[in-house]
């Protein structure tokens, strides 16, 4: 038999109110909070304050130079963002269409060799789904960009994000065959110093020849310049123009058929990696889940 009186929820507060508390939460600034929402400082102040009558209790301590959280704050703030995101979900769906596309971001590499060979797995999988692939180097900010997912390098901790690791990102030496047999063949990780050096100021020469116990090598002076992706710095090593420093997981094709070659088995390796991201909040949403699921199986495949 139903409950004939069931409980009452508690009144809600003014959305305005609410939005202002989310923004502010996710910026830790009442200045961000209120040039995102479009309104003055003191207007996001006000919305705060009759939030925070309320609740009954301070949502935010107000120090120099700085806010956070208090403890009614913390527990607020994840379930009104998750609030947010189900209600902008709703509102994408009802105005059609939508959920029929996935928008991914990742880095140029990582789309060129690795995302761009086995999408097509997906796409017959999931036909009904559109993917958009964005690249680009930048972080993303998943509250105020149309984006589904990102695939990034780094320790793979982000506030807020859901993060799976897919590959390491190590890195070891890689030429072409042409290139190493100009002068007799690479023997030794210091007959790398008689050839062009691809991007010399990128940290991982360094580190490499750090591990591989070369010395005096003063890459800081040698001439280059930085082409700002693996994939270029690939494509003109390939060409015979210099030595890249690249992650194997990626070059796998271009090291099997030997238009590039693994002079030595030493790998560095600085803890990065390549992590896949997205809001906790959208974690159930059933595009991302089904993105999730699929990368994760294909990249467990040998």
């Amino acid at each position: 038999m139903p409950d004939l009186n069931p409980p009452q929820l508690a009144p809600l507060p003014p959305l305005q109110a609410v939005r202002v508390f989310e923004a502010v939460a996710r910026h830790l600034s009442f200045t961000k909070a209120a040039q995102e929402l479009g309104m003055t400082q003191a207007a996001a102040s006000y919305q705060i304050k009759v939030l925070e009558e309320r609740i009954g209790a301070p949502l935010f301590l107000r120090r120099p130079k700085q806010i956070e959280l208090t403890e009614p704050g913390q527990r607020l703030a994840p379930a009104v963002s998750e609030a947010f995101s189900i209600l902008g979900q709703a509102y994408a769906a009802a105005r059609g269409g939508v959920d029929g596309l996935l928008c991914v971001t990742t880095v140029l590499t990582f789309a060129s060799n690795w995302l761009a060979q086995h999408l097509g797995s997906f796409q017959l999988a999931h036909p009904a789904l559109a993917v958009r692939l964005d690249t680009s180097a930048r972080l993303t900010d998943f509250a105020r960009e149309d984006v589904d997912l990102a695939i990034r390098s780094g320790g793979g901790k982000w506030p807020g994000l859901e993060a799976h690791k897919l590959l390491d990102a190590d890195f070891t030496p890689m030429l072409s065959p042409k290139l190493a047999a100009s002068i007799g063949g690479v023997k030794e990780p210091a007959d790398l110093l008689r050839l062009p050096i691809l991007d010399p100021g990128d940290i991982w020469w360094s580190q490499w020849f750090e591990a591989a116990g070369v010395t005096g090598h003063d890459l800081a002076k040698r001439p280059g310049f930085s082409m700002g992706a693996q994939a270029y710095e690939a494509n003109a090593a390939m060409a015979g123009h210099g030595v890249a420093i690249l992650t194997r997981a990626l070059f796998k094709n271009e090291l099997a058929d030997g238009r590039l070659i693994q002079p030595f088995d030493l790998v560095g390796d600085d803890g990065h990696a390549y992590w896949l991201v997205y809001p906790t909040a959208r974690r159930n949403v059933p595009k991302i889940r089904a993105f999730r699921d699929w990368i994760l199986a294909e990249i467990a495949c040998p």
